[in-house]
């Protein structure tokens, strides 16, 4: 993994984020989670308070979020924790942007499966429409990232673009999706592989091929 860069701390952001708090909707949001557990147990809030915090960064920004410290010291505040806390959590999962990034986070999968299966390709393509990783576009569009395995082994390559995953990829098809999102568009998520709806073997199914029809039971036959 690539070394990541110290984070931000500058009057600037201070300025920008520091009388950051939850809008109304999401304030109505917070107290449905915190509903959620125990008294005393408020630090089990600090994943979904801080989704939700870099969705309200991502809408303000209209990027895809990201947590600047000031909004983590608020959330340090509401659930009335440490502030390294929050941190620890923030750092640890790479679900949380802890530096600004584009409206469009690339989220390409470099796990060995996705590597046998094109994930070069995948990067190839990103590089052609100009993006680096650990960069931003100049344009703010995208922001590129190289990840660990994200479950989509049976249809891989793969890369998670904002909230949504794209599979079966090959060159083309990564920049038809790039493409695509540059324009304002929304294209399909999930496989891109036609014919193929989510990770059933392409070709159709070789094995328990009774179950293609009906919930067959198999057990009297083992």
């Amino acid at each position: 993994m690539a070394e990541k860069p110290p984070l931000l701390d500058t009057p600037e952001l201070r300025e920008r984020w520091g009388g950051f708090a939850w809008t109304a909707e999401n304030a109505a949001k917070a107290q449905e989670i915190m509903a959620r557990y125990p008294a005393g147990r408020q630090q089990s809030c600090s994943i979904p308070f801080l989704d939700l915090a870099q969705r309200q960064v991502g809408a303000d920004t209209q990027t895809q979020g990201w947590l600047p410290i000031p909004v983590m010291e608020f959330i340090a505040r509401e659930l009335g924790m440490p502030y390294i806390r929050v941190l620890e959590v923030a750092s640890f999962y790479t679900m949380f942007n802890l530096h600004p990034v584009g409206r469009h986070h690339v989220q390409v999968c470099g796990t060995t499966p996705c590597w046998l299966r094109g994930s070069d390709d995948v990067f190839e393509a990103c590089k052609a429409r100009g993006l680096k990783k650990g960069h931003t576009t100049e344009d703010g569009l995208f922001t590129l990232t190289e990840v660990e395995c994200m479950g989509n082994c049976s249809s891989a390559p793969m890369v998670q673009i904002n909230d949504d995953n794209y599979e079966d990829l090959t060159y083309e098809r990564t920049l038809a999706i790039l493409d695509a999102l540059a324009k304002g568009e929304t294209p399909k998520a999930g496989t891109q592989e036609p014919g193929r709806h989510t990770v059933e073997p392409v070709g159709g199914p070789t094995t328990l091929t009774a179950m293609v029809g009906e919930n067959h039971d198999y057990r009297k036959e083992w």
